[in-house]
């Protein structure tokens, strides 16, 4: 079986950089806009690095690539996410993270399409996820792993995102496991619940990133309204629309904070 060092081994000799400082995971929507932050060095298929696979789902590109910034931190950029919904455990899902911090990688910033629960965030809307509900039932975690999840999204991080962009809001991000849609009911229990936006990843890999010591920075895309809140059906189409409407906004806001970082 295939550990997250040898895929961080594989990934050095494919890419021809021997550490990363900064992993971007390319949510829906995303795989464009980790184009503006550097210059590419070298990108390859991930289906190449032991534990990953080709892209499954629409919208994300299946490659991973190493991006120098202009300071010359290295970016790795995974597009090539796989999801609960795809039949994996928990510990599929966070191998790209682990991955990432194997390869030397200290930051983590974790994008996703985000349907909202708040009116005013309308399709277009980018949020800073303060905070998580993990609603899978899983955990990439086992044994007595009492990770510290107070503050799962970094302060620090947020604050250098507001000064690229200080018009983004702060919200709660639940994931439910899909691949369905949430019902209107389940909306209005994530609502009750504390949650303004609802998706199908990222709270597993965050608490795969902070076992691993890793601080996070997470970022979500409001690609439609919430089922019960949106007057119309849903689809994936709309998640990417949304994500090529708001792509300069997105590669100006993930260029700026890693110059930051």
């Amino acid at each position: 079986m295939s550990t997250p060092r040898d895929a961080a081994r594989a990934i050095a000799e494919r890419l021809g950089v021997e550490a990363h400082d900064i992993a971007v995971i390319a949510g829906s929507g995303w795989a464009d806009a980790v184009t503006g932050v550097g210059r590419e060095i070298a990108a390859i298929d991930a289906s190449e690095i032991p534990g990953f696979e080709g892209g499954g789902v629409a919208g994300h590109s299946g490659q991973i690539r190493s991006i120098a910034t202009t300071d010359g931190r290295r970016v790795l950029a995974i597009g090539a996410r796989r999801h609960y919904y795809e039949g994996r455990d928990a510990t599929a899902v966070a191998h790209g993270v682990r991955t990432a911090a194997a390869a030397g990688c200290t930051v983590l910033v974790v994008t996703n399409a985000a349907g909202s629960i708040r009116w005013e965030w309308t399709p277009g809307t980018v949020v800073l996820i303060d905070d998580h509900i993990n609603l899978t039932g899983a955990s990439p975690l086992s044994g007595p792993a009492f990770v510290d999840m107070t503050d799962a999204y970094s302060p620090r991080l947020r604050a250098i995102a507001r000064e690229v962009d200080p018009e983004l809001p702060g919200g709660v991000y639940a994931q439910f496991p899909g691949p369905q849609y949430e019902t209107p009911a389940e909306v209005r229990m994530a609502r009750e619940m504390g949650a303004d936006l609802v998706g199908m990843s990222t709270a597993i890999e965050v608490i795969a990133a902070r076992a691993e010591g890793m601080e996070v920075l997470g970022i979500s895309l409001v690609t439609n309204l919430a089922a019960g809140i949106s007057p119309q059906p849903l689809s994936h189409d709309e998640v990417l629309a949304a994500g090529a409407d708001a792509e300069p906004r997105l590669v100006a806001l993930l260029a700026g904070v890693t110059a930051r970082l």
